[in-house]
């Protein structure tokens, strides 16, 4: 079977030995970030197939291979600056992160926004 590697430890010469399943459970299985433009594009991503507006701070991003479910978590960051108030991320569906970024009033506002996905892919 080619491109199969199996293994239950990593082991480094020097810094010690770890269990994969802390690589397969712990990394991100996507990430994106978008533009600040009222009509968004990523500028990088993994495992994003395309954005989906759903409104003025409002952003979808539509995975290219799903989650086993909508419940792992989701960080972010928006740009910023001194008129931001912060940036909420979580998982719509299986296959969509969603993102919404609010001014200070708590209005929401088109920012430049990264966000990374956790969780199993199904």
């Amino acid at each position: 079977m080619a491109g199969k590697i199996i293994a239950d430890q990593i082991e480094h010469s020097t810094a010690g030995s770890l269990d994969t399943s802390y690589v397969v459970n712990g990394s991100a299985k996507a990430y994106a970030e978008r533009t600040v433009d009222a009509t968004p594009a990523t500028t990088s991503s993994f495992n994003v197939a395309s954005l989906t507006d759903t409104g003025t701070g409002d952003t979808g991003y539509n995975l290219t291979a799903a989650m086993n479910d909508d419940d792992g978590p989701v960080a972010g960051t928006n740009s910023n600056t001194a008129t931001d108030q912060g940036m909420l991320g979580r998982f719509e569906t299986a296959s969509q992160m969603r993102s919404q970024t609010r001014d200070p009033s708590g209005n929401l506002v088109d920012k430049r926004v990264s966000v990374i996905g956790f969780g199993d892919l199904a």
